[in-house]
């Protein structure tokens, strides 16, 4: 797809269809700007159907790979990650809808809890608000060794990251669990944008390592204070979703604007379910933005 650029990634609707969007008061104005962040070991551009929904909207920008720029390496409890995630905002100049899939929903709310005059607001799709009970099982976890069964790092190890051909990676995918509920589509963004070209076959372009670490460094420490969170902030859970638990959405009642809703899916609903993904973020992003959500620009 043309219009999706990788690295620092803008996904837009070309020319004249992005030039005046809608507006929720019947005056038009240009889109308005969503910022994406991906599950761990997704690409941003495998998530190409669901910006496709989104436009023209919203215009779409992300970054491609979170944890790949080595003036940020992964660390523990995702600190240099939240550093990566503020230059990107900070270029905007101005807030968007922080928008992310498990772990991006995490960052974002971690973001957002810092600076959240980075934002309009803040949906998070099947990511999980630790509680504080959470956090002491995360840091007990690291200090005696079992993060990896706490976390899906130990279903990494070992992942096969190699394939002779596209056609090979196509039917392993295919075969796997993880991807069997996958819209078409968004399986064939998976091969096209998640693997590279290496020597005579294929690879993962998300680093398998970069991965393990992400999971093994979740974060067992909150950086602010969540009932202090004055943004909206929604909590989008697969109702057959084995990543986020009910007791997860408990901080949310203790947040001025917190919310939880519920679809069809598991925790790859986005993926699943690209078109009622999209209808659901905009049906949110609307509502929001008729209670005046919609502030200045970032200085």
């Amino acid at each position: 797809m043309p219009f999706i650029r990788q690295a620092y990634g803008d996904c837009r609707m070309p020319g004249p269809a992005r030039q005046w969007a809608f507006s929720l008061s019947g005056n038009a104005f240009m889109s308005q700007r969503i910022f994406f962040a991906h599950a761990n070991g997704f690409p941003s551009a495998t998530y190409r159907k669901l910006f496709d929904a989104l436009a023209p909207e919203y215009e779409v920008t992300h970054m491609d790979r979170h944890g790949h720029d080595p003036r940020f390496p992964v660390d523990d409890n995702w600190n240099n990650l939240l550093d990566e995630l503020f230059e990107q905002l900070e270029r905007l100049h101005e807030p968007v809808w922080g928008i992310g899939h498990s772990f991006g929903g995490m960052l974002h709310y971690r973001a957002a809890l810092l600076r959240p005059e980075l934002y309009h607001g803040v949906v998070m799709l099947d990511s999980p608000l630790p509680t504080w009970f959470d956090q002491t099982v995360i840091w007990a976890a690291k200090r005696l060794g079992f993060i990896d069964r706490l976390t899906p790092a130990g279903r990494t190890l070992g992942r096969r990251e190699q394939f002779s051909s596209v056609e090979e990676a196509r039917a392993y995918f295919a075969g796997k669990a993880l991807f069997s509920h996958f819209d078409p589509e968004c399986l064939e963004a998976y091969i096209e944008h998640g693997l590279e070209p290496a020597g005579q076959g294929v690879r993962l372009r998300f680093d398998p390592q970069t991965e393990i670490s992400i999971y093994r460094s979740v974060p067992h420490l909150t950086p602010g204070w969540p009932p202090a969170l004055k943004i909206p902030l929604a909590m989008v859970r697969g109702r057959d979703s084995r990543v986020v638990l009910p007791h997860h959405a408990y901080l949310l009642r203790l947040m001025a604007r917190g919310e939880a809703h519920t679809l069809p899916g598991g925790h790859m609903f986005p993926f699943e379910r690209p078109q009622q993904t999209a209808d659901k973020l905009r049906e949110l992003l609307a509502r929001w933005g008729t209670h005046g959500e919609l502030t200045e620009g970032v200085a």
